[in-house]
């Protein structure tokens, strides 16, 4: 695309034990916070910003991560991302993250947000050296709508391709289109609103780990429905339905313990945000 509404080009590099910015260039709509090194932590959080407020007609965003070699950082978003009413032209998100060996990113953005007669296509490409390790999370949460539906945006599609040495591993291809399908059915959304999803890659991904996070799972209240996928290769998926985003949210924080304290042994920093 010629003209994109926002480029985001983030580079992060290990230098004497401390991840640190080696690149970074933004223009448009994107925007991107100092790095913050939370409880001194040695790698950054990095912030993502939209000064617009929210994804219109026609709009579309492009970024590109690169995590060297022992390096470590976290990417997030200042607040959740906000689909309008797109009339004639979806918006559009395209991601590239590549990693290096013995890299980690956290890619957690906050909740994805669709008013009314909202259309969006998200597409991630994700390319991993043997040895690196990932974690990605989203949550989808209806917007309001004048009539009080849940279901009032037009369509949502998401799609995560993941390659780790350069052969995939991960195709999830979302789709989410009230207007042509019954949302409360078997199938679909089953009488729940929000869904949430999170795709851990690593070496690390094992029988013990896995049923150390079916334990966290259990220990969870609330209403909602979750399933645990393992991957062909090195890596899991989870996938969980609620009526609430601050359900799904909870959920999730217990998972990034689970997965900090098993992987680094350490606890997850708090990115801050409220």
């Amino acid at each position: 695309m010629a003209d994109w509404t926002g480029i985001l080009q983030l580079d992060v590099e290990n230098r004497q034990g401390k991840s640190v910015t080696k690149n970074l260039y933004f223009q448009g709509a994107f925007k991107i916070m100092r790095p913050v090194y939370h409880q001194q932590s040695k790698h950054p959080c990095y912030y993502i910003l939209n000064p617009g407020g929210g994804y219109l007609n026609g709009d579309t965003y492009r970024m590109k991560v690169s995590v060297q070699e022992e390096a470590k950082a976290t990417l997030t978003t200042q607040s959740a991302t906000k689909i309008y009413k797109t009339p004639s032209k979806h918006a559009y998100q395209e991601t590239e993250i590549h990693l290096k060996q013995g890299s980690y990113l956290e890619y957690l953005p906050d909740p994805l947000i669709a008013y009314k007669d909202a259309c969006y296509v998200q597409k991630n490409i994700v390319r991993m050296e043997k040895g690196a390790e990932f974690l990605y999370t989203d949550i989808l949460t209806p917007g309001w709508s004048p009539e009080g539906k849940h279901f009032s945006y037009e369509s949502l599609r998401l799609i995560n391709e993941i390659y780790l040495n350069d052969e995939i591993v991960v195709f999830d291809h979302l789709h989410l289109s009230p207007r042509n399908k019954a949302m409360n059915g078997l199938g679909h959304m089953e009488g729940y609103t929000h869904l949430g999803s999170l795709i851990a890659i690593s070496e690390k991904v094992n029988d013990a780990f896995i049923e150390t996070l079916y334990n966290t799972l259990e220990q969870m209240e609330g209403n909602f429905k979750v399933g645990i996928s393992r991957l062909a290769t090195e890596g899991l998926s989870i996938r969980i339905m609620a009526n609430s985003t601050q359900l799904i949210e909870r959920i999730f924080t217990a998972c990034h313990h689970t997965i900090s304290m098993e992987w680094f042994q350490t606890k997850p920093s708090f990115l801050r945000k409220y």
